[in-house]
């Protein structure tokens, strides 16, 4: 490689030859060095992977020339180091790569290129579910049956593992992806090739962004672009603008790393960060341990942003040591970091690079907080939670409303459970969990719950039996500190028992209620809740009958457990009376951040990581005792409902076609803002009465059968009859909630999948409209493949979130967005008119295109293919498309 920043170093490392790396900070002609430390590191990712990049940006001059490049729409070849998936993306993956092979075999190539070159993990995270709690066995019962649904899937999995190389499987049962990506995977450097580099990942999951906060630079891609990743193709992007986000002060004695990130998502979803890199510098960083800045790197999603960054500092190497990591290659990490400029002292300002925008946050100024109660976005101080969800329940129905009739809001139904009389009211508590990687993967959250729960038991506190607790740590880590530290058994006895290493809650997997709390919610119409530590509440997502979800740190999960409802104001009302008639408040068990300090000194300790981690990939008896079947090629199986040989190249040719206009196309769906990824494919429970349960009844299923949405994503029949399905969807031709549509041409309401069938059936093309923030939340690729089999060609909307949109390109959907003052409002759109879309000969990135309405009416659009290999996928049909011809000819 002829690079001019390539640079042969002294051995960091004694032990090893000489080694080359890439030097983005030292060069002698470098005139402006003050790169963020996130484009440093994704600029050497393209020039180390691809000659051609340095002809596009120029000279060096101009390279790093920050403020220039920025803004000249530069197309960066991304090559990651590494790719994670779970399994909810990592089925449909592999099941593309078996229908890829077979597709390159009819077109008469090689069937074994499809393989992934880039090295990938799959953890197994998604699959277990809260089906049983509140007893000392539920671990191995939610396990055991989690097998029993599952076990077609982890045969094929396993087989996949086998097929092809550099693809390795996480066993069930051995934690939650991100927190094992950040406790033993990661690497921070890597060495390999004879260079050393930053390490770099992608994953088919949108918080694959927490180990930013180790300063690995990663963010979720759809499944379908990580699939190209792992074939050896760069994603494609443009430059991005980076938002420095300044932290001062220090935050309060009662503040967890919850509130203050919780606090950063309100801000920087008002700010407007969608398709941009975060960087967080500033004096208030030296005070976040790795755990609090992974927290905060963890929802990144949810404040719209690509990465939210924390460059390596000490603190950041202090923690590879503190979780097992090898010291000598620790050190030797170090060493390269300080040779090439990228180790960071928060500290000294001078080190501050040039950011397109600055915000701040005074950490001081963040205040125990809880967010909902239908978007993370949407905080709420813990002193107003009373008063917040009071007004919600009277509000127009909406983000923040409920609409429920003033003379019902103190409505009480009452029941018995388990012998004995209870009550439920609007604000009742019926989830409390425990869950996510987001917060479990945090010492000092996850002790400080513990503490909690020593002192309320102490204090004679209970959580009333109906209500579901769960305890679901991100991996084996936290469960072995807790335990040490003796704080298990109070947690235990509050009802917060382990049920589980995986997602569970927090994805929805959260488990049947007890039948007799489904009967009185149902009965009272009543805005019931679920309080969880984990970073989605989005409705319908947690649970069918929690109407109502708050994101909460995990010493809040309990407090709000104790008092069994969300109308409570902690400041003037007790959590509860004890047998000896005493308030207690929470201010009375909260424990102090000292305390809190001194057991984590104690108890989190590298021996544990160490011990866990070393026999991660062999620990599962269950995962060893597979069989799996050997053959390069797989062996579909008709009569399977989990594993299906998917439609998507059915009649591929190596000849490209020509994209063609779209006619006459009707609107399936209209859409307001805000319309998630779970609205659009949801993950959890298969409803009885959906297209969907129809058709597993119809293979000869029962309910308790058919498992969950997530589950299924290996079976293109029954994820395409769930598209939509989301209980709560709002569709404006519908004028209440649930997953249906009008029929237009016979003016009939149907089930969103029946009326896209009789539309196919008629040769009618269909198109959704939507709003702002088209696709928020998760990276799954079903969101863009399950519209792609309804028939959707085009979405026209006001704004996407950046992994759906890249979802929608790599199925050959088309994303279309609104001029600038433009909406559906402003240009008198009903969708209930037909709509042609001009698609010219001779296309160009983000390209306006004329859209013809059959009443006459004629405006413009933009085509929101940003790239020239965005548009390279789409004269293709799709990426995977693009690449089963380059691998066939």
């Amino acid at each position: 490689m002829n690079n001019p920043f390539v640079r042969i170093v002294e051995p960091l490392d004694p032990k090893q030859p000489l080694k080359k790396f890439f030097n983005l900070s030292k060069l002698e002609d470098v005139r402006y060095p003050r790169l963020p430390f996130s484009i440093r590191v994704l600029l050497e990712a393209a020039i180390r992977n691809c000659d051609e990049f340095l002809v596009k940006m120029g000279d060096v001059e101009n390279i790093l020339n920050w403020k220039e490049v920025q803004h000249r729409n530069i197309e960066v070849p991304f090559k990651p180091a590494r790719v994670i998936l779970q399994d909810f993306t990592g089925v449909p993956a592999v099941v593309d790569f078996a229908a890829m092979r077979d597709a390159v075999k009819k077109l008469g190539g090689d069937p074994e290129k499809i393989n992934p070159i880039c090295p990938a993990d799959l953890v197994i995270d998604h699959s277990i579910q809260v089906d049983f709690n509140r007893r000392s066995d539920s671990l191995q019962k939610n396990q055991d049956l989690e097998f029993e649904r599952n076990k077609e899937r982890f045969e094929f999995l396993k087989w996949g593992s086998q097929a092809f190389k550099n693809m390795r499987i996480i066993p069930p049962g051995s934690g939650i992806i991100h927190q094992v990506n950040l406790e033993y995977l990661a690497r921070v450097v890597m060495d390999q090739d004879g260079y050393y580099y930053p390490d770099s990942v992608v994953g088919t999951d949108s918080h694959t962004t927490m180990i930013d906060g180790l300063g690995v630079l990663g963010w979720g891609v759809g499944g379908i672009e990580a699939e190209a990743v792992m074939l050896g193709q760069p994603i494609s992007m443009v430059l991005p603008e980076v938002v420095g986000y300044k932290l001062l002060g220090n935050p309060q004695p009662l503040v967890t790393s919850t509130d203050i990130v919780l606090t950063i998502t309100k801000h920087l979803r008002q700010f407007g960060v969608v398709g941009k890199f975060v960087e967080f510098f500033g004096p208030g960083v030296a005070q976040l341990s790795i755990a609090d800045r992974a927290t905060i790197a963890n929802m990144c999603p949810e404040y719209g942003a690509t990465a939210a960054y924390f460059p390596v500092d000490d603190i950041s190497i202090g923690y590879l040591i503190q979780t097992g990591r090898d010291k000598e290659k620790v050190m030797c990490t170090k060493r390269y970091l300080e040779a090439v400029g990228m180790l960071r002292d928060f500290k000294n300002s001078s080190q501050d690079p040039d950011f397109t925008q600055v915000v701040e946050l005074d950490l001081h100024t963040v205040v125990p907080c809880c967010s909902g109660p239908k978007r993370p976005q949407d905080k709420v101080a813990v002193s107003d939670m009373k008063k917040d969800f009071e007004t919600c329940l009277g509000a127009k129905q909406g983000f923040k409303g409920f609409q429920i009739a003033p003379d019902q809001h103190n409505s009480i139904v009452k029941f018995n459970f388990e012998g004995c009389d209870f009550e439920l009211a609007h604000g009742s508590v019926v989830i409390a969990a425990i869950t996510s990687c987001t917060n479990t993967s945090n010492p000092s959250v996850m002790l400080g719950a513990g503490l909690l729960a020593k002192k309320a038991v102490e204090a004679g506190l209970t959580v009333k039996p109906y209500i579901k607790t769960s305890l679901s740590p991100g991996s084996g880590v936290v469960t072995y500190y807790l335990r040490e530290s003796g704080v298990m058994s109070y947690l235990s006895q509050l009802g917060f028992d382990v049920v589980g290493y995986g997602c569970m809650t927090c994805i929805g997997n959260s488990g049947p209620l007890p039948e007799p709390v489904v009967e009185a919610i149902t009965q009272g119409d009543l805005v019931a809740v679920g309080v969880l530590s984990g970073n989605r509440n989005f409705e319908g997502r947690v649970h069918p009958n929690t109407r109502a979800n708050y994101l909460a740190s995990p010493p809040l999960v309990i407090a709000y457990a104790i008092a069994g409802t969300i109308r409570i104001n902690f400041e003037k009302e007790p959590l509860g009376i004890n047998a000896s008639g005493k308030k207690i408040f929470l201010k009375d068990i909260w424990p102090t951040r000292n305390e809190i300090q001194a057991v984590e000194r104690q108890f989190v300790i590298p021996g544990m990581f160490k011990e866990v981690y070393q026999k991660i990939e062999t620990v599962n008896k269950s995962w060893n005792a597979l069989d799996a079947p050997s053959d390069k090629l797989y062996t579909w199986n008709p009569k399977s409902t989990y594993i299906k040989s998917p439609p998507f190249f059915d009649g591929l040719t190596l000849a490209l076609q020509t994209p063609k206009t779209i006619e006459d196309a009707y609107v399936l769906l209209s859409f307001g803002d805000s319309v998630t990824t779970d609205h659009i494919s949801p993950a959890g429970n298969i409803a009885r009465n959906s297209p969907a349960a129809r058709y597993l009844t119809s293979r000869g299923l029962t309910p308790r059968e058919f498992n969950s949405y997530g589950s299924r994503r290996g079976n293109d029949a029954v994820m395409a009859r769930g598209t939509f399905a989301n209980i709560r969807l709002m569709n404006k031709f519908i004028d209440k909630q649930g997953p249906q549509t009008v029929h237009f041409p016979s003016g009939e309401i149907l089930d969103v999948f029946d009326a896209a069938e009789r539309y196919k059936q008629a040769g009618h093309p269909l198109i959704v409209l939507a709003g702002k923030e088209y696709g928020a939340g998760s990276s799954r690729d079903w969101a863009a493949k399950g519209p792609f089999l309804l028939g959707v060609k085009a979405v026209l909307a006001e704004s996407y979130e950046r992994i759906h949109r890249s979802n929608l390109v790599g199925m050959g959907v088309i994303p279309l967005q609104y001029l600038p003052g433009e909406d559906a409002g402003t240009l008198g759109l009903t969708g209930r008119e037909r709509y042609t879309i001009i698609i010219p000969e001779k296309l160009k990135p983000q390209m306006k295109v004329q859209i013809k309405l059959d009443t006459g009416k004629i405006f413009n659009a933009i085509m929101r293919f940003d790239t020239d290999v965005e548009l390279t996928y789409f004269h293709n049909g799709g990426i995977l498309n693009y690449m089963i011809r380059k691998m066939a000819s």
